[in-house]
């Protein structure tokens, strides 16, 4: 603020050096002439030190803002529930926490920088141009209001364009982000020409609406200039009248003209800046959206540290469901016990994954509670529950990055020892130490340069460097050809030693060694007990696995 009291304080003493430029011209006089500009040259140098200051420590501040928004955004959709992420598409997401905060961090660098200068400047030249001669400003004052309404008027169809602008380049990114993750889908089925018509359509959509917004800042300009040179042809009859008349000296009409010429770079400043404050306010509103949604799923603000567990996992009378659909589990009443192994097994949509997803408290039961080692999830943090449990996924996630840091995942260091261990525990350390670059080859997105058999095993790693007390175990071999599947059976049966572990199976043959097994069918575990034990009863376990193993 400053620097910018500094850099606009010196614009009138610039009008006022042009009136006395004209009368030293007129009059021939060479060292008047020298001394103003002396004047000039020193006046000039501090206004620059002044607007370099101005501007570069706005735009230090402007870019520290927009990276705090950014990862203040990132930070509260990390604690959103998933049900938000399953509702969302990626690439809007990630195109409000690019290029909507960006827009909105070069606002508030063109705000201070250029929008408070611009108006600061506008009130201290008008306040001159009264000192000169308050008949002609008057003039000025006149054209002024009629130029603002025109301007807001704008600035109101520039928000709503920008809005409908800014909603099509969200579906924009989010159908690339859908195909190129599709990519082998549309490949597989030929439907290449139907994306891409699907593309045309959506760029067409695109071009339209950022044709419409263009099309109403190009008629802005005209509008706006064409009163503005109404304006000083009516400044330059009346200055003329008011010369003839003695009223008015050249040089002081010389120094008004100027005035107003300095006026017109602050006017296109407010102009442009407010339309891009009203254009930003989609993107504003696209932000703070994210910021309204609060998450279901909270810590208590006495919440304990779990601490060390045993590993006993209970379900009381637990019911959930989401939102306003039908129960998805009722009456879930039971105990396992610490080191027991137990599959769940059941339809698609019977609630397999729903339990695991409680003892992770990515939800909250709708009734009952579920605890570890006697103690309500709910009591204690989100993550020394979650460090107590490790998932090996039926579809493998690794992140963009070496081998290394995707074992290593979610943990700031890591002995190479121990990451190596953990590697050889799930049978990973062979295959890595064939690679170009061992543990520090690139994965690639998603994994792409890794069979799916290595991916699976890199989990498994992952999941033995966590450490953990309970296994979670989504079918982890369900998608693998035989080599692979003994490989990771292998590397799974030393992981489970000595922790809890839950397993969701829909091929039977994998649960058979398992202590006990949950049967689920339409959110109730209908029946419970060993292999051998559920055959016997002749149920419906015995009925999955006659359909499993029938021969035709």
């Amino acid at each position: 603020m400053v620097c910018t009291t500094l850099y606009i304080g010196g614009m009138p003493l610039l009008a006022m050096i042009f009136g006395r430029v004209s009368e030293a011209v007129g009059e021939g006089n060479i060292a008047k002439i020298t001394e103003v500009s002396g004047y000039t040259l020193i006046l000039f140098t501090i206004q620059g030190l002044c607007q370099y200051g101005q501007d570069t420590m706005m735009a230090r501040a402007a870019l520290q803002i927009t990276k705090q928004l950014r990862v203040d955004t990132f930070a509260h959709l990390q604690s959103l529930d998933l049900n938000y992420f399953a509702e969302s598409r990626a690439g809007d997401l990630s195109y409000r926490l690019t290029e909507d905060i960006d827009r909105i961090g070069e606002v508030i660098g063109k705000f201070f920088y250029q929008f408070v200068p611009s108006v600061l400047q506008l009130f201290l030249i008008l306040g001159y141009m009264l000192y000169l001669n308050w008949i002609l400003t008057t003039t000025v004052l006149i054209v002024a209001p009629l130029l603002a309404i025109i301007v807001a008027w704008f600035g109101d169809k520039m928000l709503a364009l920008a809005r409908c602008s800014q909603d099509q380049v969200s579906n924009l990114s989010a159908f690339l982000a859908e195909v190129f993750s599709g990519i082998r889908l549309v490949r597989a089925f030929g439907a290449e020409d139907f994306e891409t018509d699907r593309f045309e359509q959506e760029s067409e959509n695109h071009r339209q609406s950022k044709y419409a917004t263009e099309r109403i800042r190009s008629m802005q300009y005209p509008i706006v200039s064409l009163l503005q040179a109404i304006g000083i042809i009516i400044l330059i009859w009346i200055a003329v009248w008011q010369i003839a008349q003695g009223r008015l000296e050249v040089k002081e009409f010389v120094s008004f003209c100027a005035a107003v010429a300095l006026l017109i770079d602050p006017i296109r400043n407010v102009t442009n800046n407010f339309n891009e404050l009203k254009q930003t306010q989609a993107s504003t509103d696209r932000i703070f959206e994210i910021f309204k949604l609060k998450p279901l799923v909270l810590e208590k603000k006495d919440a304990q540290d779990l601490g060390k567990i045993a590993g006993k996992i209970e379900f009381q009378n637990v019911y959930f469901k989401y939102g306003q659909t039908d129960w998805v589990l009722q009456n879930i009443n039971t105990v396992i016990f610490p080191g027991e192994i137990v599959a769940l097994v059941g339809a698609s949509g019977a609630g397999k994954s729903t339990l695991m997803n409680l003892l992770l408290r990515f939800y909250d039961p709708t009734k009952g509670k579920v605890t570890i080692d006697d103690r309500d999830i709910t009591e204690v943090t989100l993550k020394s529950l979650r460090r107590q449990i490790a998932i090996v996924p039926q579809e493998t996630i690794l992140f963009s990055g070496t081998i290394a840091t995707n074992i290593a995942f979610g943990k700031t260091t890591v002995d190479h020892l121990e990451l190596e261990k953990a590697a050889k525990i799930a049978n990973a350390h062979n295959f890595i130490m064939e690679l170009p670059q061992q543990y520090n080859t690139q994965v690639g997105e998603n994994g792409v340069n890794l069979s799916g058999g290595q991916r699976q095993r890199i989990s498994i790693a992952r999941a033995v460097l966590h450490d953990p007390r309970i296994l979670l175990l989504d079918e982890a071999t369900s998608a693998l050809d035989s080599e692979s599947e003994a490989l990771v059976q292998e590397a799974l049966q030393r992981l489970m030693v000595n922790r809890t572990v839950l397993i969701i199976a829909h091929r039977l043959a994998t649960v058979r060694n398992c202590d006990r097994i949950f049967v689920l069918e339409k959110g109730q575990i209908i029946e419970s007990g060993s292999h051998r034990e559920l055959l016997d009863l002749n149920g419906r376990y015995s009925q999955l696995h006659a359909r499993q193993f029938a021969h035709p």
